[in-house]
């Protein structure tokens, strides 16, 4: 069964959500990501998909704070998992430490690939990769600049090294409800061994019809933000098709 995963996107300790990856674009949502958090869990949610905003520009724990009283209010009932500035291997061992399910690498698995493998090999099971892509190409340092690397390139960089996801978001599409990349993210899929989350753009239920058909069995799931929150996504009707 396909998971969905509600997102969490913390700036300045508020859940929010972007348009196209733009700071300034960023709408509140909720002023209190615990109390968020925890609404999701009553929803039935079993996962939840944390990103420090600020973190990831910045490359350090800018929201430690937000992300500490969501793992207190959700972390025994929910698998979190957390990505924005988390760069150095003591940063890892200190989130998994308090509970997270799974630690997202982003900038630093096109920086320093070695520390994403040396990570994987001590925390089996608990190291994601994340990679976002815009316009093709893999961007980094909180979306702001792009590499000349593809995201199939990046993935298969990490396909013997043990890490347990890859969330991929197409940033052309991320908080602007055109659909999911669909067939972008099914190439990934298709294209390395190592489980592929979608992200970026979950518009509508259609989208969730998507995720729970067969061509999209070989997803791990995907992460809905902004249509969750304005409502175009029943999560009871969502979850539900997910188990049909």
């Amino acid at each position: 069964m396909p998971i969905l995963f509600p997102a969490i996107d913390l700036k300045d300790g508020e859940c929010v959500r972007l348009k196209l990856g733009l700071m300034e674009e960023a709408t509140v949502y909720n002023a209190d990501p615990a109390a968020q958090a925890l609404s999701f869990k009553h929803q039935g949610f079993t996962h939840l998909h944390v990103v420090d905003l600020n973190g990831a520009f910045e490359g350090r724990a800018v929201n430690a704070e937000a992300v500490d009283a969501i793992l207190a209010s959700v972390g025994g009932d929910m698998k979190v998992q957390l990505g924005g500035g988390i760069r150095r291997m003591e940063d890892i061992e200190r989130w998994l430490d308090k509970g997270l399910s799974r630690v997202i690498l982003g900038t630093v698995a096109v920086r320093d690939p070695d520390l994403v493998r040396e990570a994987a090999r001590r925390f089996p099971g608990k190291i994601a990769v994340g990679i976002d892509a815009k316009g093709g190409y893999v961007a980094v340092e909180g979306w702001a600049e792009s590499s000349t690397l593809t995201a199939i390139d990046l993935a298969r960089r990490f396909e013997d090294a043990g890490v347990s996801a890859v969330i991929y978001t197409d940033i052309d599409r991320d908080g602007i409800l055109a659909g999911i990349n669909w067939a972008s993210t099914i190439e990934l899929a298709q294209a390395v061994g190592i489980p592929v989350i979608a992200s970026g753009g979950l518009a509508s239920m259609a989208d969730i019809d998507t995720l729970a058909s067969p061509e999209a069995a070989i997803l791990e799931g995907a992460i809905t933000g902004r249509a969750l929150y304005d409502g175009r996504i029943d999560p009871a009707e969502a979850l539900g098709r997910l188990t049909l």
